[in-house]
């Protein structure tokens, strides 16, 4: 049940990333690939409050999963990252990309147990814990012990 409550999650997401992609450029110009750098810090636990928000999630990575067999065209393997709470009880998760040559291992690697921040618009997916779907890991920044 769980696997397919995932993967209708990530269906979902990759539809919604298609018209986040298809939105205007915005007024102001800004750095290629670069989250915002005023987006309003929130807590995973209060994510759900600003669905539809461009903002910073930070917390620490409790858990991640492998979602498809395959991965999607220019990005690799969405692998799912739960922040501050597991996924039986998950308050919020990012999506993040395994391309090649290290695939999902690598981005599992990369912020596994580690104190991240995620900037990017938070959806939602039914009853189920908002999310960020960062196709570029320009998004996640992981943060250092001193924070």
């Amino acid at each position: 049940m769980t696997n397919l409550r995932t993967l209708i999650a990530v269906i979902s997401v990759t539809g919604l990333s298609a018209l986040g992609w298809a939105q205007s450029a915005p007024s102001a110009p800004s750095a290629p690939n670069t989250p915002s750098a005023t987006a309003p810090m929130v807590a995973p636990a209060d994510s759900k409050s600003h669905i539809g928000e461009t903002v910073t999630v930070c917390g620490k990575v409790v858990d991640s999963r492998k979602i498809p067999k395959y991965g999607i065209a220019g990005h690799g393997k969405p692998i799912s990252f739960d922040l501050d709470q597991p996924e039986a009880s998950s308050v919020f998760y990012f999506v993040a990309f395994g391309a090649q040559p290290g695939g999902p291992d690598e981005v599992i690697a990369a912020y596994k147990d580690k104190r991240v921040c995620v900037t990017g618009k938070i959806a939602g997916s039914g009853s189920g814990a908002p999310f960020i779907l960062a196709a570029d890991r320009t998004q996640i920044k992981v943060q250092t012990d001193n924070k």
